[in-house]
């Protein structure tokens, strides 16, 4: 069989700076609506909420414990990519609220577009070997070693976190935020396959 094409760093770069901008947007358009989203971004989102923190130093902050994990498990690219994605990813969801601000947001709509938006940020991430750090470094390390797809792992750690929510939102946000964890869920888990993707 021959050799896997791999990305080039410039192709690394430009994705994680994809990746990390689309779900930082993601994340600023949810929670303009109210709304919440899943994994360590919804952990991040659901402290935000209850104490009136900024999201990004407290998803930041989160993610610090599960480097070490990234480290042992998947390496010091995958650890140094991650790192890097979650802090662009924090700064962009700081700079975006004085920049793009919205005037009416339909929730089922804001649900389905985040779903979409923020899923093709994390393929991009995924397939250039970096992720959101915390429950996403676990859900790949799982995959990788048990051929349990991320998307179902992280789909079940939202279910814990979208029940959690129940008592810091009103039911139905909390409805249409689940709307869109699983269209976040369903396009990693339908795209994200490496016997499919042959870059690394």
């Amino acid at each position: 069989m021959p050799d896997r094409p791999r990305h080039t760093r410039f192709e690394d770069a430009q994705d994680i700076a994809f990746g990390a901008l689309m779900c930082g947007f993601g994340v600023h358009l949810l929670t303009a609506a109210g709304l919440m989203t899943g994994q360590t971004a919804g952990f991040a989102v659901l402290i935000a909420y209850a104490t009136g923190w900024t999201f990004g130093p407290v998803f930041v902050a989160i993610n610090l414990p599960f480097y070490w994990l990234a480290w042992k498990r998947m390496g010091a690219g995958f650890t140094a990519k991650t790192f890097a994605a979650v802090g662009l990813m924090a700064a962009v969801t700081l700079a975006l609220p004085p920049l793009v601000v919205f005037d009416r947001l339909d929730p089922l709509a804001t649900a389905a577009i985040f779903g979409s938006i923020a899923g093709a940020g994390l393929l991009a991430l995924f397939r250039h070997g970096a992720s959101l750090g915390g429950v996403g470094i676990v859900a790949l390390w799982l995959q990788d070693r048990t051929g349990l797809r991320a998307g179902w792992l992280q789909l079940g750690f939202d279910a814990v976190l979208f029940a959690a929510a129940l008592f810091l939102l009103p039911p139905v946000l909390v409805l249409w935020s689940l709307a869109r964890a699983v269209v976040l869920n369903l396009v990693i888990a339908v795209n994200h396959r490496r016997d499919r993707y042959v870059a690394t």
